[in-house]
């Protein structure tokens, strides 16, 4: 599993050398680096983005949570404005999804202070202490937070209960008097529309997992090949631990797709 780490620097400059000792100690092997972006806090409390995260498969766990601290955290007026047009609704959804709780926020609410830079990524790392003492020679704060995949499990949970909808109405179709049946019908149509909509979804969500599985085993193949011969055992065990969590997630999202494809069959 990785983790997201937002580490706060005093200034803009001892952020971007934050970056470079990052991408060493991904070099080094030390750790895994799979997306990252800074972040900047103005005087007057506005924040930023100086350089957003890679839009492709890699990027797109740092993007959303990005996405949350400037919507959540980037003043009063930022707030309001985005729940305006949706944005700070979207972004508490995002951060959800990925298990990213309020405590963690206001953690780095309250380091980010007006006129300090952050660096956002995501990673994994064996140990902590190779990013902490490069970071903090820095004078960066280095705050961690595992990322986990909830929308996995909601989607799954959705789908099997829209296909007990689905089932129970059908039976409820088959038995109801003449009277009924318009009523009824209309009801299953409903539930046949959310059903598909599950397939659509878990579809797309099948596709994307395995996009990003693809692109992070390429970056670690990547890293491995480069690594001294003493890290690359590190890096395989990232490699095997990585697999691991993406089958068994695939297993979940595929039995789910496979119930509302029968439903929707029958």
């Amino acid at each position: 599993m990785s983790k997201f780490v937002v580490i706060v620097f005093p200034d803009q400059a001892r952020a971007y050398e934050g970056t470079r000792a990052l991408k060493e100690l991904h070099a080094e092997g030390s750790l895994t680096l799979y997306g990252m972006a800074v972040i900047q806090k103005d005087p007057v409390g506005k924040i930023s983005i100086k350089d957003a995260a890679d839009p492709g498969p890699l990027g797109t766990a740092v993007g959303a949570l990005v996405g949350g601290i400037v919507g959540l955290i980037g003043g009063p007026a930022g707030v309001i404005a985005g729940a305006a047009g949706g944005t700070a609704v979207g972004s508490m959804v995002d951060l959800f999804n990925y298990r990213i709780g309020s405590d963690f926020i206001l953690k780095v609410s309250n380091e980010l202070a007006s006129g300090k830079t952050a660096l956002i990524a995501e990673i994994a790392e064996s140990w902590t202490t190779p990013l902490d003492s490069r970071m903090e020679a820095l004078s960066g704060k280095v705050l961690r937070t595992w990322r986990a995949d909830f929308e996995d499990e909601q989607l799954a949970t959705e789908a099997a209960q829209r296909k007990a909808d689905f089932e129970q109405l059908r039976s409820e179709y088959a038995q109801a008097s003449a009277e009924a049946k318009a009523k009824v019908k209309a009801k299953l149509d409903h539930v046949k529309a959310d059903l598909k909509q599950s397939d659509d979804r878990l579809h797309a969500r099948i596709d994307a997992l395995n996009s990003e599985l693809k692109a992070r085993s390429v970056a670690l193949n990547q890293q491995v090949a480069n690594a001294r011969a003493d890290a690359k055992e590190k890096i395989n065990q990232r490699v095997t631990t990585l697999r691991a969590e993406y089958e068994k997630r695939s297993a979940k999202l595929n039995q789910a797709w496979a119930l509302t494809k029968e439903a929707l069959a029958a």
